[in-house]
């Protein structure tokens, strides 16, 4: 069985990160009062927040790969790489269609030689080329992974195409995909999966109350329990808080940690703290302006690099 978490994690340090009007639209959780903030104040901040999460987790022994982000072209999401790129025990490295022009020129093949270096890249798994037909799968932004078990957990959206998901699945051989719709309180399609559910090795966090259909969320409530799951459920407004948006990480001494953003932690109740807290450490940080210019948190600031070591 695989592993559900790894300490290599590989993430971005900005350098025009801004208010992004060409995901706005489709992203509910942008605060479209931040895109009047000055650009300058808004980079020099959320490069404070990205910077501190990095030194703590650096901290505790997770294994932290940052790249810098290039001033040109201009990428003002680039903070989120885990929607254009994932990477898997078996070598396998997959390239995702994103739904904004200038959230495609956020790949960077001169990352993935990088690593390459250091582990292993077996094969790599183009599907950007369902950009010309405007059918996307925005990484593990759409697809949220129980790898231990090869379970894709994914809700449709404008950024989660099923053309692209049967893609996935048949070149990634042998995952299941789970897919159903979700929704939030204004009844708007949830842009990605992963901020309404998290995946851990024995947990999930799920907003269970945003899949309307009620045989879907059956569905999803009975894939999670057989493959052992405890569920913590959260509701519309700590999801809105980015309280689905954790990811379990360990460091390099195998110690769980559960990474989320402080707005995110706020938005817990005492008895799903003290429940989570049993199954991993609690790190939480600062994420303010991230979140609200961004609308990604935590969760989406770290690609997980599960590729093996050379």
């Amino acid at each position: 069985m695989q592993a559900q978490v790894t300490s290599n994690i590989l993430m971005i340090r900005p350098v025009n990160f801004a208010f992004n009007l060409q995901t706005a639209e489709s992203n509910a959780f942008q605060d479209t009062n931040s895109q009047t903030l000055d650009l300058e104040i808004t980079q020099e901040n959320a490069l404070r927040e990205f910077d501190t999460m990095v030194s703590q987790l650096r901290a505790i022994g997770v294994n932290v790969i940052v790249y810098e982000d290039t001033p040109k072209p201009y990428t003002p999401d680039s903070i989120f790489p885990n929607n254009w790129v994932s990477f898997h025990h078996s070598g396998k490295v997959c390239l995702y269609p994103m739904q904004a022009e200038n959230r495609r020129l956020e790949r960077r093949s001169d990352i993935i030689e990088e690593l390459g270096k250091d582990f292993h890249v077996e094969t790599i798994i183009d599907l950007t080329a369902f950009e010309e037909e405007n059918k996307f799968l925005e990484g593990t932004g759409s697809l949220v992974l129980d790898r231990m078990h090869r379970i894709a957990y994914a809700s449709l959206s404008p950024r989660t195409n099923e053309d692209v998901l049967k893609a996935w699945e048949e070149k990634m051989n042998g995952y299941k995909i789970v897919k159903f719709t979700s929704v939030d309180a204004e009844d708007k399609e949830i842009y990605h999966t992963n901020v309404m559910m998290c995946i851990g090795d024995t947990f999930a966090v799920i907003c269970l109350k945003a899949i309307k259909d009620l045989d879907e969320r059956l569905m999803v409530k009975e894939s999670l329990e057989s493959t052992g799951k405890n569920i913590i459920e959260i509701s519309l407004e700590q999801m809105n808080n980015f309280a689905g948006n954790m990811l379990l990480v360990e460091n390099q001494k195998g110690h769980r940690i559960l990474v989320m953003s402080t707005r995110a932690y706020e938005s817990l109740t005492p008895a799903q703290r003290k429940e989570l807290e049993e199954f991993a450490n609690v790190l939480h940080f600062d994420l303010n302006i991230i979140e609200t210019c961004g609308g990604g948190s935590a969760r989406c600031m770290m690609a997980e690099v599960h590729l093996p070591n050379k």
